[in-house]
């Protein structure tokens, strides 16, 4: 009982740092990776080579030393100097990581479309955008699906990394209940916490699969 009694009000706090983190980086990583992705396809060679070097960059490093980075090198990078709070620092690292990752995906998807379908659509008459919303990327979405369903579900886990900058997340919670009474009973809570939450998420992702697929 004294475990739960330590670990329940660390929880509370720990439980909307993953969850902010989780929200805010889908909202901003998954319209941005569309940009991101066609930039990348650009023929302009001069953008394509600077999103292919940004995308190259975030996924050859751990998000955890992007963290570091953001945190803690970004003040003392001269001229730059930027100095950001911690929720801040990991919001950007955050959506800058998941955005390249998100941005591959969505590149695939563009990619495995037929190009008969742009020359079809110019033919009738639509525009390149009307072409790209309306008829390219509701396929896209459909076969892409449940690669970006994979990312979100680590995104779960990854939020986990923020205890690099000091704020507190459910993992943080259970660390300092456990170092406090010696039990590792905090982490099996947790454990199942993770569990309850992705099996949930699971079947919210499922369910937007089989409606964009249908």
């Amino acid at each position: 009982m004294n475990v739960l009694n330590m670990l329940l009000p660390l929880l509370k706090e720990g439980m909307v740092t993953t969850f902010s983190v989780f929200g805010i980086t889908l909202l901003f990583s998954l319209p941005l990776s569309i940009l991101v992705a066609k930039g990348r396809l650009s023929k302009n060679k001069l953008l394509s080579k600077l999103v292919e070097f940004y995308i190259y960059l975030m996924r050859a490093t751990p998000l955890l030393l992007q963290l570091m980075f953001v945190f803690f090198g970004l003040p003392m990078v001269p001229v730059i100097g930027i100095t950001l709070g911690r929720f801040t620092a990991i919001y950007v690292a955050f959506v800058l990581n998941y955005t390249a990752y998100f941005a591959e995906i969505f590149r695939g998807g563009i990619q495995s479309i037929d190009p008969g379908q742009w020359e079809g659509a110019k033919v009738l008459g639509f525009s390149k955008a009307y072409t790209f919303w309306k008829i390219i990327f509701p396929q896209v979405l459909a076969r892409v699906m449940p690669s970006i369903s994979n990312e979100v579900i680590t995104l779960v886990k990854d939020t986990s990394l923020v205890y690099i900058l000091g704020v507190m997340d459910i993992l943080k919670a259970a660390k300092s209940v456990s170092n406090s009474l010696s039990t590792i009973m905090p982490y099996l809570y947790v454990g199942v916490i993770y569990l309850v939450v992705i099996a949930i998420l699971t079947r919210i992702l499922d369910s937007i699969e089989r409606k964009v697929q249908g």
